[in-house]
């Protein structure tokens, strides 16, 4: 397990108990106390739990740090999800990137292209993304929320009619089983649908953590994308939708093990 496995498993261990502790943890993750004790000062350090003695406790300000803690669920998978996203979008060419953590690693990996023009409602997209001299970035208006740098809302929703792009890259927080895309809040929904609804190819681009969770708000569905990039789609019936509807699906992990059994 590595060390942004075990980190992640920690954080949702600790937001469901509300506390840690060394011994136990070694115990679960099997492996020594003192790795556990660096792991919890990395996890203390980033603000995502608070430091106690023989363990730490989930602290309060849940949305910031839910957010933070996404960030590193599923870490390695996001950034082959964000470099093979990047490989099928050329230079010289406009897009869409919306906001989630998956989204953001798309825009990491993107950094070394060319010509881009770049509008996004995500304020940590845009902050990374335009000291690059050869990318242009366009920053949609609206509210920002205050947990992860989105600008979500009607006034977003607007600015981006005015775009008809080549690709849109878009996230979700769920996958149901029958190809629905979901979302936790309406108004970055009508922001993601405003954004599909103005691109030439969307990308969808979402860690297999997705298909074991659920959300209230519904996006789209998995057959108005055009490309679902994964990094392995552990889901025969959303299989089954991208085979009947079009969709080309893209995995990491097997493209991986396909090279590494070519090595």
């Amino acid at each position: 397990m590595s060390a942004g496995e075990r980190h992640a498993q920690i954080v949702n261990l600790a937001r469901q108990e509300g506390q840690v502790s060394v011994d136990n943890l070694a115990k679960l993750l099997g492996v020594t106390a003192q790795t556990i004790r660096k792991d919890l000062n990395d996890l203390c350090s980033h603000g995502l739990l608070t430091r106690t003695h023989g363990g730490a406790n989930f602290p309060s300000g849940v949305e910031n740090v839910e957010y933070e803690a996404r960030r590193i669920i599923a870490a390695p998978e996001k950034a082959s999800i964000g470099t093979a996203t990047a490989a099928l979008i050329p230079s010289n060419a406009s897009l869409f990137v919306n906001i989630g953590t998956t989204t953001e690693a798309v825009g990491q990996a993107l950094l070394n292209h060319s010509g881009l023009m770049v509008i996004t409602n995500n304020i940590n997209v845009a902050n990374r993304m335009r000291i690059y001299p050869n990318i242009e970035v366009v920053i949609a208006g609206g509210v920002v929320r205050g947990s992860d740098g989105g600008v979500v809302g009607e006034a977003a929703v607007d600015f981006i009619k005015q775009f008809k792009v080549d690709y849109a890259v878009i996230g979700a927080s769920a996958i149901d089983s029958d190809g629905a895309l979901l979302d936790f809040d309406y108004r970055e929904v009508k922001v993601a649908q405003a954004i599909i609804a103005n691109a030439r190819h969307v990308i969808l681009v979402s860690d297999s953590t997705k298909f074991d969770r659920t959300a209230p708000v519904r996006i789209a569905h998995l057959s108005q994308v055009d490309t679902f990039v994964t990094d392995y789609c552990t889901s025969q019936s959303i299989r089954a939708v991208c085979a009947e509807a079009g969709v080309r699906l893209v995995e990491t992990k097997a493209q991986a093990d396909v090279e590494s059994l070519a090595g």
